[in-house]
């Protein structure tokens, strides 16, 4: 389905009516990130595991999304004492990691440094695109389900629900997106970015969580209503630029600061960056904290995220359901924190404390 002229004037009015309230750009910095300079970072991801418990590996997260108008990888380079360490890669959806094998009695360190540019995002949805069009194994790999994305049952009867009157795609995936941000919140008890278990929100009615439970809810609808989606799996690597708190990064230490986020496919505009998870963190954690939906920050960052990131983040990956190479452990729901196993048990990647790694990151100046 393409778009039609209405939903393109459409999308250029409430750009505009934003655009005027009061504080959400002209009295202070608008949010309205846009591909302008490209920028460097550099993250490194240390871990160390408990020795003379057994034989124990690793899998550290490698920069895997390459896209010449956003992301760029630049190199990855390691140290460890490890008997083995190699590049592996996801046979269906290409994420990376370095694997890394230690024998039973080793004292088991490893480091990595990856470096990689990239630069804001910014569309203009109300200005048609030539976008390269999705083949037909991208088309099917983005709009199948997954383990804990199910595109039939009840999260098929929610889209319809949810896109009932919208006659184009560009009005089905805006439906989804603001459906999401006035339904959800986010939920500050949820472990991590939270599971993703797209039918369980919908069957308990529990539609709290995090990024992975939000944006993999955003990625279920779409998909279930034939529109191409996806998760992008990574982390938050300096502090916003346009002022908000809870949009970046505190301190040089990231080990905590995992985002992940989703596009849609939109015939006449490609894919599409949008991130309502962020909206509901605005609300929850900008302060002064518990923000309505109609405070400025909040109605410009619903604004923005449809649409446009501001690239503060490293997008890692986009896999689902992810075999670690090695492990007879169970499979992990997506690849976006350092994995490791002890004599074939997997410790806690949600705690770094106790897991021992620490992730830090640093902006490079231009050369």
């Amino acid at each position: 389905m393409t778009m039609n002229r209405r939903d393109f004037v459409n999308a250029g009015l409430s750009a505009s009516f934003f655009a005027m309230l009061p504080g959400s750009a002209s009295a202070q910095r608008s949010f309205s990130p846009q591909p302008d300079v490209w920028r460097n970072f550099e993250i490194a991801t240390s871990v160390e595991l408990a020795g003379g418990q057994g034989v124990s590996q690793a899998w550290i997260p490698l920069p895997a999304v390459n896209e010449p108008d956003w992301i760029r990888p630049i190199d990855n380079k390691w140290q460890t004492n490890a008997r083995s360490a190699a590049v592996e890669r996801d046979p269906k959806y290409g994420a990376e990691m370095l694997h890394v094998e230690w024998g039973a009695g080793d004292a088991p360190v490893a480091e990595v440094t990856s470096r990689f540019a990239t630069r804001d995002r910014g569309m203009d949805l109300a200005k048609p695109r030539e976008p390269a069009p999705l083949t037909q194994a991208q088309r099917k790999l983005y709009t199948e389900a997954t383990a804990l994305i199910p595109t039939d049952g009840i999260v098929k009867q929610t889209a319809d629900t949810v896109t009932a009157g919208a006659d184009s795609e560009l009005a089905k995936a805006r439906a989804i997106y603001e459906w999401i941000v006035d339904n959800t919140f986010r939920n500050a008890k949820t472990r991590g970015c939270g599971v993703g278990d797209v039918a369980a929100m919908l069957r308990t009615g529990d539609l709290g969580g995090k990024c992975a439970d939000l944006n993999a809810l955003y990625v279920g609808l779409a998909r279930a209503v034939g529109l191409p989606a996806r998760d992008l799996y990574g982390i938050r690597v300096a502090p916003s630029k346009f002022g908000y708190k809870s949009l970046g990064t505190g301190s040089e230490i990231i080990s905590k600061a995992q985002h992940c986020r989703a596009e849609v496919y939109i015939t006449g505009l490609g894919w599409v960056p949008v991130d309502p998870a962020d909206v509901r963190k605005v609300v929850l954690e900008e302060p002064p904290g518990n923000l309505a939906l109609t405070n400025l920050k909040v109605t410009a960052a619903r604004r923005t995220l449809f649409g446009a990131w501001e690239m503060n983040w490293l997008a890692y990956n986009m896999a689902h359901d992810v075999k670690l190479p090695g492990s007879n452990g169970p499979v992990v729901e997506f690849l976006m924190y350092p994995q490791a196993e002890i004599a074939g048990t997997r410790l806690d990647s949600l705690d770094p404390d106790t897991f021992k790694y620490v992730i830090t990151a640093k902006e490079l100046t231009p050369t």
